[in-house]
């Protein structure tokens, strides 16, 4: 299939789970001989590097630059347009219209935009042109306002309220424009559709599992792996409780563990703000096998967010024993006690995490457990068979509306 797919991101380096899964996407459909033009709106300039990953893959690469986050026409717009405040930093851009509009004019078996939040530039040439598109949604955005709105001051509340009104509305007129949605969990698709007449399809996310196969835990080194992307605020509130309630009730009980912190854009005062020498700062990685391979544990205690996270499937994959809270496994078939142990609370995550540290059969059984779910059922051509199928019915349906 010839396929226009639109972004506002780079997907290179794989910084976060949702430039992660769209390369591993792109890379397993390039693979399969589709023929793909990538259209991306980024706010860091393509370099070297990025070119060299994301070209081989591509029948054509398109960059345009993005504004910046504090330009006069970007704050005018958060406070006083129509749209919410991502579309605000993601839309109003001329030239990616006009660019987008000339695009148009080729014939395409397939047009995806990624995240509504950046469908603004693209409205009136689809509408124009009549083009039937699919719309993935990693998050319902509207939903996530307690950890993107939790960083503001209380007396922003009047604009906090008004901008997830603007982000419900504008929500639903995205997706009633698209002709597919795509959602990357059961339980997303089934509020979106609560949302919306269009019909709402699941494509999970997924994971590299031959990559990870051949990295082995290390059971003594007491370490417990945390990766995150640090722009996303319900990974900063994981490591602020993390260190704050569940660290510390775990170091009364296994004072020699340690807690590796990783991820990209890491705030540069967190290791002023957490000085114990237990904790490992350890930034972007370029490789995560290798920490895997140093890490006893993986420890999600994320409260906030939504999909189905990347970093669980790849600790998973990783044969790293999981201790999460519902958050963390939410969008995957995980079995508490039998693939993780589950805790919602500091005081049960921090006594599953002692348990394991202190139970190596246990923790066997469980990285066992979890390696052989991830191989199952999230690999990334299962992902890829599931958005081709998407494909198809996109194409089957403008057939029919042909005939």
């Amino acid at each position: 299939m010839r396929i226009l797919w639109i972004l506002p991101y780079l997907p290179w380096p794989t910084s976060s789970g949702g430039k992660t899964r769209q390369y591993h996407l792109l890379r397993t459909l390039a693979a399969r001989g589709h023929r793909i033009t990538l259209l991306v709106q980024a706010k860091q300039a393509l370099d070297e590097e990025a070119r060299q990953a994301l070209e081989p893959l591509l029948e054509q690469l398109i960059v345009l630059p993005r504004r910046g986050l504090r330009h006069p026409l970007t704050l005018a717009t958060a406070l006083f347009g129509p749209w919410p405040l991502l579309t605000c930093v993601n839309g109003l851009a001329p030239a990616l219209e006009r660019r987008f509009a000339e695009l148009l004019k080729q014939s395409w078996d397939v047009v995806q935009v990624e995240h509504s939040y950046s469908f603004q530039p693209y409205a009136k040439a689809l509408k124009a042109a009549e083009q039937a598109f699919i719309l993935t949604e990693h998050n319902l955005e509207s939903s996530l306002g307690g950890a993107t709105y939790s960083r503001f001051p209380r007396w922003l509340a009047p604009f906090v309220r008004f901008d997830q009104w603007r982000a419900r509305r504008w929500e639903r007129q995205v997706f009633d424009a698209a002709t597919r949605v795509v959602a990357v969990t059961e339980a997303d698709a089934k509020a979106m559709r609560s949302l919306t007449h269009t019909a709402v399809e699941v494509v999970v996310n997924g994971v590299d599992c031959r990559g990870f196969a051949e990295v082995q835990r290390s059971p003594q080194s007491q370490r417990i792996l945390f990766v995150g992307n640090y722009e996303y605020p319900p990974n900063v509130d994981a490591v602020s409780w993390a260190l704050d309630e569940i660290m510390p009730r775990l170091w009364q009980q296994c004072p020699t563990a340690r807690f590796i912190v990783a991820g990209y854009a890491m705030p540069s005062d967190w290791a002023q703000c957490w000085p114990d020498p237990r904790i490992e700062w350890r930034g972007f990685v370029d490789d995560l096998r290798t920490l895997q391979a140093e890490s006893s544990l993986f420890l999600a205690p994320l409260r906030q967010g939504g999909g189905s996270k990347l970093k669980v499937l790849e600790a998973l994959a990783a044969g790293l024993p999981l201790v999460s809270t519902a958050q963390g496994v939410s969008g995957l078939a995980l079995r508490d006690g039998h693939d993780y142990r589950h805790g919602d609370e500091a005081s049960a995550l921090s006594a599953a995490l002692a348990e394991l540290l202190n139970d190596a059969s246990q923790a066997d059984s469980l990285a066992t457990a979890g390696r052989r779910y991830v191989n199952q059922q999230h690999d990334w051509q299962a992902a890829a068979s599931q958005l081709e199928a998407v494909y198809q019915q996109l194409i089957d349906k403008e057939c029919r509306a042909c005939a």
